[in-house]
């Protein structure tokens, strides 16, 4: 019986918050419609578009998803030869993602300013 309430309240959660940032959404628009504002800002409320997408952003991604891999094979390399524990994964884990961040600032820095 757990795991049925467990997942009901889950979705159950999911579906309250979604519909508040809907219901939040649609009153700011109303309040903003009926201080009869410019029509190009009316649109732009209503684009689906109005997000614009980071180019980097799949860099940035990239690079921290392969110095997570690399630290990953560099654990398991780690503790079949020299027999370290397994608390070197965490620590090398997080060691190559802020390296592959930091890596990352200064190539999007030099993009940039380019």
């Amino acid at each position: 019986m757990e795991p049925i309430l467990v997942t009901l309240f889950f979705f159950l959660t999911v579906v309250v918050i979604w519909g508040g940032a809907i219901y939040t959404r649609h009153k700011e628009r109303m309040s903003l419609i009926e201080r009869s504002p410019a029509p190009d800002l009316v649109k732009s409320l209503y684009d689906r578009h109005a997000f614009k997408t980071n180019p980097l952003g799949s860099l940035k991604w990239g690079m921290v998803f392969v110095a997570v891999g690399a630290a990953i094979l560099l654990g398991l390399y780690l503790r079949e030869v020299y027999m370290v524990g397994e608390g070197v994964f965490p620590a090398l884990i997080a060691l190559c993602g802020g390296l592959a961040l930091v890596a990352f600032y200064f190539v999007a820095s030099k993009k940039t300013q380019a």
